[in-house]
Parts: C-alpha cells; sequence; structure tokens
C-alpha cells in the first residue's frame, strides 16, 4: 500500500509528512516531532535565530514541548512555561482560558498556567513556540494566558505555517505547507 506523503524541506531538513484525514473533506500534511531528536534539534536551532529578543518561552503541550525545550537550551534560558491541557495538582493557583476547537482537535479546550509559570512571563519579553500554526485558535489560547498572565507578546515561532497561516505577518515559521481539500 501506496501511503500518501507531502515533502517539505524545513530549513534544508528534507522530510515526508503523511497526509491525513482530519475530516471528512480535509486532509493535512501531518507533522510530527514526538520521538524524532534529529528534527527536533534542527527545527529548535533554526527557529531560536529568530527569538533571540525573548526574555522567556512559553509553549503548549504536548508536541510543543521538545521544541521550546531545545529553543530554550540553545537561548541559555534555564526556564520556559507551560500551558496544560489538563488542570494538574500543582497548578492549583494558576490561571486558565478556554480556546476555540482547532484543526487538530476539533473540540474546545482548557490551557492552565501554574502560578509559578505566570510568575516566569510577567513582565517579560516572552516567545510563543508551537509546531504547527494553522487556524490559530491554540495560538490565540497562548497570546490570551502571556496576556492574562502580564507577559509582553515579542515573537510567534513555528516549524511550519499551515495554508493561510503562511500569509500571517505577525509569525515566523521555516516552512509552509498546504491543506488538501476534497469531496
Amino acid at each position: 500500500m501506496n501511503k500518501k506523503v507531502y515533502c517539505v524541506d524545513i530549513d534544508g531538513y528534507n522530510a515526508e509528512l503523511p497526509i491525513m484525514q482530519v475530516a471528512p473533506t480535509l486532509d493535512i500534511a501531518f507533522f510530527n516531532l514526538h520521538g524524532n531528536q534529529k528534527l527536533t534539534e534542527h527545527c529548535g536551532k533554526s527557529l531560536a535565530k529568530y527569538l533571540t529578543d525573548c526574555e522567556v518561552l512559553i509553549t503548549a503541550e504536548s508536541k510543543g514541548l521538545q521544541l521550546c525545550h531545545v529553543i530554550a537550551r540553545e537561548l541559555n534560558q534555564e526556564y520556559y512555561a507551560v500551558a496544560r491541557k489538563t488542570k494538574k495538582l500543582y497548578m492549583q493557583d494558576g490561571i486558565d482560558i478556554v480556546i476555540e476547537a482547532s484543526i487538530t482537535t476539533g473540540k474546545e479546550q482548557h490551557l492552565y498556567l501554574s502560578k509559578h509559570d505566570v510568575d516566569l512571563i510577567k513582565g517579560k519579553k516572552v516567545g510563543i513556540i508551537d509546531d504547527v500554526v494553522s487556524t490559530g485558535a491554540s495560538l490565540k489560547g497562548l497570546e490570551d494566558l502571556v496576556n492574562l498572565a502580564g507577559g509582553i507578546i515579542t515573537k510567534k515561532a513555528f516549524v511550519l505555517a499551515e495554508d493561510a497561516a503562511a500569509d500571517r505577518d505577525d509569525v515566523v515559521y521555516l516552512a509552509k505547507i498546504p491543506v488538501f481539500p476534497h469531496n
């Protein structure tokens, strides 16, 4: 069986992304950093160059975690903030927001930030990190958290910009990918 893939050059790294259905009339090129240390290192080091003016980074679990870790290491930042999708025991005194459905989740979600991470970003220049920007729903959630915590959004950086997100002038990304509508 031949699997359909989309080939993309990610700042010099050639990746084959499987084409997967996310809705009855829509397929996407699925990007997954989990378990791929070589790709994660490459993307993190490439994105770090765009984030040197950020004092702290934030990402949402889970696919942004290892990417943010590499970028923070490259920028010599000891800590980064992590927005969680479920409220953990240590987050009882933190903040949370509701975000619209994203292209991959298809349902409303919550994002939670611990008091430690709120204190980490308060008054600081913040870089928002994630693997892919598409509809902007996840990004808006992270923006709302940073603003609620008193951070100053300085950069929004992604490995890939999907479809119309590549036309946004408020994000940086390493490569763009299309979506694949069908009947």
